[in-house]
């Protein structure tokens, strides 16, 4: 058996946990620099505000209706996420963390327990623990359980948040509910294809011939029909690490000075770095792209990009950002505004794996200063220790709504007044 636990608007819920008179109100919280919407309470759903609205295109929507609004608060997020998934694993010893806000976990071996009464243990914990709501799926297959947690979020009242899909009656049953645009992995070209051949739901679907499912949709659409059939073919997927690393941002305005740009491009090589050392890893590689504002036709437009190999493998802030200042050197050009750029880096290796050069090796002695750095920046706050070309100024996203980070900044901590 599976299950699949989802949290319930989990950016808007993590709001409600530390503004409790937010409860029952609309709720949205915008993308990075507040451009558009990325999540929404049920509330502001039913307000009419559909997901990815531009911000200011919705403004007197958001005002009509005294819906709240916040930026994206990710510091927050990420630390209530881990709070949650550390909770649920306790539940299990197989599980995967699919997104932020969900994850999967494998039962076997749970044949004598209540599934039913388990996964509403699940969701009391975790509510009582974090006060972020969750929802429950169990079912015999990975993309059942996935119907089964969109069945308990539907119907809260009828299924306590927990809704058990395990006859075979069960398995019809919901299959016949879920319309085929719904299945987790059928995309909108799949549907519109299926839609024509008569094909309305999931039921429909996993009754087809399993020919034409392998030929048009590929050997993963023919996986996706065994699993949603109840034959397990979908397995956990283990946590590798990633292949690449971006770190890339939008402007608050169109820059054309060189030091500005800089001072961002080393900060994104920084970036990368750190989530390099997080995952043990060392790069070979890495691209450097500039894009100027696409929504300005009257600008003259621009949009260069460079990989450079490295002498060595690394991790080292320093020397990704010395590279990536290489990188830019040669793509940047005087005359233009510029909107976003980007630092990714690539080709990886473990970093307890290294093939050292005679000649033009790596500074070993970076590996006790980046130790150093991430330990005062875990401790007293992002960005407290940087590069110096990083410079002075502390950049910024546009946040005009953004909240306290209540769990992961001393200063930020709630006050209670008795």
């Amino acid at each position: 058996m599976y299950a699949l636990i989802d949290c319930n608007n989990f950016y808007a819920s993590c709001e409600r946990v530390f503004r409790p008179d937010l409860n029952g109100k609309p709720i949205v919280v915008l993308s990075n620099n507040d451009g558009c919407v990325i999540a929404r309470s049920n509330e502001a759903k039913a307000c009419g505000i559909p997901m990815g609205a531009l911000a200011f295109q919705f403004q007197a929507l958001f005002e009509q209706h005294n819906v709240k609004v916040f930026s994206a608060n990710f510091a927050l997020y990420g630390d209530m996420s881990h709070r949650v998934m550390t909770i649920l694993g306790n539940y299990c010893t197989e599980q995967e963390i699919y997104s932020i806000d969900e994850c999967f976990m494998k039962l076997d071996g749970y044949d004598y327990i209540d599934l039913k009464r388990y996964g509403e243990q699940m969701r009391e914990e975790v509510f009582r623990s974090t006060g972020i709501p969750i929802s429950v799926g169990i079912a015999p297959t990975k993309a059942l359980a996935k119907v089964a947690n969109r069945i308990a979020k539907k119907y809260p009242t009828e299924s306590r948040g927990c809704h058990l899909i395990q006859t075979q009656q069960q398995i019809d049953k919901a299959l016949k509910w879920l319309d085929v645009e719904d299945v987790w992995g059928i995309g909108r070209g799949h549907a519109m294809r299926l839609f024509k051949l008569g094909i309305d739901s999931a039921y429909d679907f996993v009754h087809m011939d399993s020919k034409w499912v392998q030929k048009h949709m590929s050997i993963v659409g023919l996986r996706l029909q065994r699993d949603l059939s109840g034959i397990p073919t979908l397995d956990l997927d283990p946590v590798e690490a990633k292949q690449n690393i971006a770190t890339t941002r939008s402007f608050d305005n169109n820059y054309t000075d060189y030091e500005a740009i800089k001072e961002r491009v080393v900060t994104f090589a920084a970036s990368c770095s750190e989530k390099l050392r997080k995952q043990n890893s060392h790069c070979s590689s890495l691209t450097v792209f500039l894009l100027t504002n696409k929504h300005r036709q009257d600008q003259k437009q621009y949009n260069p990009s460079i990989t450079i190999d490295l002498p060595y493998a690394t991790n080292s802030a320093i020397d990704l950002g010395h590279y990536s200042t290489i990188a830019l050197k040669k793509i940047y050009r005087e005359g233009f505004g510029y909107k976003k750029a980007g630092v990714i880096v690539q080709d990886f290796t473990p970093a307890d794996v290294e093939q050292t050069t005679l000649f033009n090796g790596r500074d070993k002695r970076h590996d006790k200063l980046m130790q150093a750095f991430d330990k005062i920046n875990k401790q007293y706050g992002q960005n407290m220790v940087r590069l110096g070309a990083q410079g002075k100024r502390m950049w910024r996203m546009k946040q005009e709504w953004l909240s306290p980070r209540y769990s992961t900044d001393i200063a930020d901590i709630i006050t209670i007044r008795v």
